[in-house]
């Protein structure tokens, strides 16, 4: 991609910098970390504000160099995330955008870019979390529902979300990867409920979802039946490939706070703690330039980010537990404070290395669709 800005790029830049200096301070306070109806009304508040000022579909419609000025100037302005609305903003909508029926487009997007639904992810299981395909959520025709029995995990943001991107086996004969369907389930069908599960750093944002004999329309499968796969191959490379790119930027800011904070209590003076720091920021450097990279990809080819995604993934998981491990050698003692900056990243960035596919399942896939070499046995 050309890394110059144009003068409407610069211009876009100058517009929503002074846009967000206007009503970031007017925001109200964020809710509580357990306060999920709150939270849910607080970030579903930000994406209607972004909507209203016409920067609710940047994500999707606007170009590569636009979209990563958005996420820089609103990440540097300290703006809220996408929050609760990050499955549907990130996964799901971009996922319904490239492979659902028009239909299907306009039932589900304008809601989600208005800020009116929370989406939530029904991939995982207990016995199929990185061989995904192994899945047994079982979903039988029945005229026109398909009726699905079976239980998710890890699924975010349940307890709030509205819908649910749902991968089903409904042909149990075939071969695992050939028998999947993709599927938009409604949360509150008869027959779902949902179990909040505790994180390490003591916050409920993933549950598990057992699902019993529940109606889902066939008008609710995206993609044919029985293709759910190459489905969730869209849906993966934005989770991996796009995704990330706003927390790279947040990542890259904690880095500079973390080397302020060095000089304040004299870690700085430290060469070791110094050079390691230093790593860091050239790394983070280096994945920015990646992320410009994937994102332009993405556009060259219908909005579907590639393999490449795979690569920022697996280096960007493990630079991000270097990050937080780097903040617990700046903090010291304080490290075990769950009040202090950082602490609680540094225990979420513990996942970091499973979610989203682990780092063992990215390196398959550089090893096979990048680099050519045989599979595994």
């Amino acid at each position: 991609m050309d890394l110059a800005h144009t003068p409407e790029e610069e211009e876009f830049r100058a517009r929503l910098r002074a846009w967000l200096g206007q009503v970031l301070p007017t925001l109200p306070p964020k809710p509580s970390p357990d306060d999920w109806p709150g939270r849910r009304a607080y970030d579903l508040g930000w994406q209607r504000m972004l909507y209203d000022a016409g920067y609710g579909e940047v994500h999707w419609d606007a170009s590569p160099t636009t979209r990563l000025i958005f996420l820089e100037e609103t990440e540097k302005a300290g703006a809220p995330y996408v929050g609760a609305g990050f499955v549907g903003l990130l996964h799901a909508g971009p996922t319904i955008a490239a492979e659902g029926t028009a239909e299907q487009r306009e039932r589900w997007l304008p809601p989600i870019l208005r800020g009116d639904q929370v989406w939530c992810q029904g991939f995982s299981e207990p016995d199929a979390g990185s061989d995904l395909a192994a899945l047994r959520t079982r979903a039988r025709r029945d005229g026109d529902d398909y009726v699905v029995t079976g239980s998710k995990i890890w699924t975010s943001h349940a307890e709030v979300a509205d819908w649910c991107e749902l991968l089903v086996r409904t042909d149990p004969d075939a071969p695992k990867h050939r028998g999947i369907s993709w599927l938009a389930m409604p949360m509150d069908a008869p027959g779902v409920t949902v179990r909040p599960l505790k994180t390490l750093a003591g916050s409920t944002e993933f549950a598990e979802v057992f699902l019993d004999e529940v109606r889902v329309p066939v008008a609710n499968r995206v993609g044919d039946e029985n293709d759910g796969w190459r489905v969730t191959m869209v849906t993966l490379s934005f989770e991996r490939g796009t995704a990330f790119v706003g927390e790279v930027v947040a990542c890259r800011r904690a880095l500079r706070e973390l080397a302020v904070e060095a000089r304040k209590n004299g870690r700085w003076d430290d060469p070791v703690l110094r050079r390691r720091l230093g790593r860091l920021n050239a790394q983070f450097k280096a994945l920015w330039r990646l992320t410009q990279w994937n994102v332009s990809e993405a556009e060259l080819s219908g909005g579907v980010p590639g393999v490449g995604g795979s690569v920022f993934k697996l280096r960007y998981s493990h630079a991000r537990q270097e990050l937080y491990d780097a903040a617990a050698d700046v903090l010291g003692p304080q490290a075990l404070d769950l009040d202090r900056p950082w602490v609680l990243d540094r225990l979420s960035s513990l996942s970091y290395t499973i979610a989203a596919g682990t780092s063992q399942i990215q390196r398959n896939i550089v090893a096979e669709r990048i680099l050519g070499l045989p599979k595994g046995r």
